[in-house]
């Protein structure tokens, strides 16, 4: 068999690897879809119109997605955790998004930041003692990276960790903490050696049952209302040396490296939030008459329908491709930053349009699709702006990683 030959073989066995990943999913995986799609409908639906009006933290909701093993998916099940891949995390986002988004926020940092970093960067002692406790809800924890002067340029952390000897004096204020009146175990950065700038960072696990934790006012926010979101303050703080976690110096990387799987996270909240109103304003403008026939008869409808399925499936295609990288083991970075930064321009995008297609009915809060309006801002922020993606992404692009045209001479 000539080269050539060889060559069209090969790829038509990665075309249908590729094939089978993006548009089959296997009956493990539709599973876990059903059970978050029936979790969110049966125990997050009810009250959570109140609950985001009231700002009210969902513990009872959190309590329950701790004992169906949503706040510890991708834990090892040695320690306590499902031991599931990132796409049936994808996938339980997306559903659990669609209809509260102050769950799958506490979701995600549990699961991408908090669960993952530790496993990732601790000890074994460090994840005996605290992935357990996380993974099933007993306890769920909080990333606290963002300061005052020190929001998408991480590098200027405030937050010192004074060596001590048998501790480190931990002193600064953090700010949008998610989860941060709730939970009761914080990863920390900090800077340990001023001189070093972002090499001086360090993580430590913080619990908040140690004197010097200081829960400041909780936020009055847009969106993901019934998320609690605080300052936290640390004042002469003793963390003992074991709550060091990952070796000194290692935090400013550690932070990007965890930021970057959250933001598959992120793009999955996003994607669920837009699909979420797509489902609303489809069953809606079926049920809704004008000029004696369903709205969803009349092209101008139907079109922005059109238009709302088509990109949806394009985000969709793009997480779940961001998760299948990142559990081939590959450079998932770029695919990501794409995922989160088109995802929630969808999710921006088609929540407003959802609400135009309610008309006047999508502007009370009783047809839901204004509160994911709200909720939709939040994921063009957090776990890195737009702005930021962009960075990546067009960083990526000028340094040849990815997308070189086939006609280039180069």
């Amino acid at each position: 068999m000539n080269l050539s030959g060889c060559i069209l073989i090969i790829s038509i066995i990665f075309a249908k690897k590729i094939l089978t990943m993006y548009f089959n999913l296997s009956e493990e995986h539709e599973a876990v879809r059903q059970a978050a799609r029936d979790f969110a409908q049966q125990e997050l639906l009810p009250g959570v119109i109140e609950r985001d009006a009231q700002m009210k933290f969902p513990t009872e909701q959190v309590k329950k997605m701790g004992e169906m093993g949503f706040l510890g998916m991708m834990v090892s099940p040695e320690y306590g955790g499902g031991g599931m891949d990132t796409l049936s995390y994808v996938l339980a986002m997306e559903e659990i998004s669609k209809v509260d988004n102050s769950c799958s926020v506490i979701m995600s940092v549990n699961n991408s930041l908090v669960c993952w970093g530790i496993e990732k960067m601790g000890t074994e002692e460090q994840k005996q003692k605290y992935l357990p406790i996380l993974a099933s809800g007993e306890w769920i924890g909080s990333f606290c990276l963002s300061e005052p002067e020190a929001g998408s340029d991480a590098t200027q952390q405030k937050t010192t960790a004074i060596d001590c000897g048998d501790h480190y004096l931990l002193n600064g204020t953090k700010n949008w903490i998610t989860n941060g009146g709730s939970s009761s175990v914080h990863l920390v950065m900090a800077q340990s050696n001023p001189g070093s700038g972002h090499k001086g960072i360090c993580t430590f696990i913080v619990e908040t049952s140690l004197p010097g934790v200081v829960i400041g006012a909780k936020e009055d926010k847009l969106g993901i209302r019934s998320s609690d979101t605080h300052t936290i303050l640390y004042n002469d703080v003793k963390v003992p040396k074991e709550n060091l976690l990952g070796p000194p110096g290692n935090g400013f990387k550690f932070a990007m490296q965890t930021l970057t799987g959250g933001r598959i996270g992120i793009a999955s909240q996003a994607l669920g939030i837009a699909s979420g109103a797509y489902e609303l304003a489809l069953n809606y403008s079926k049920e809704r008459k004008t000029f004696g026939k369903p709205i969803s008869q009349h092209q101008a409808i139907a079109f922005k329908l059109a238009d709302m399925a088509t990109e949806i499936e394009a985000a969709r295609l793009m997480v779940h491709r961001a998760a299948w990288m990142k559990d081939q083991g590959m450079d998932f970075g770029v695919a990501a930053s794409m995922a989160k930064l088109f995802a929630s321009d969808v999710a921006m995008k088609h929540t407003v349009e959802a609400v135009q297609i309610h008309g006047g009915y999508g502007f009370v809060k009783e047809y839901h699709v204004e509160r994911l309006m709200r909720d939709a801002k939040i994921t063009q922020i957090y776990e890195g702006t737009s702005e930021v993606q962009r960075m990546v992404v067009s960083r990526a692009i000028l340094q040849g990683q990815l997308y070189q045209p086939m006609w280039s001479s180069q």
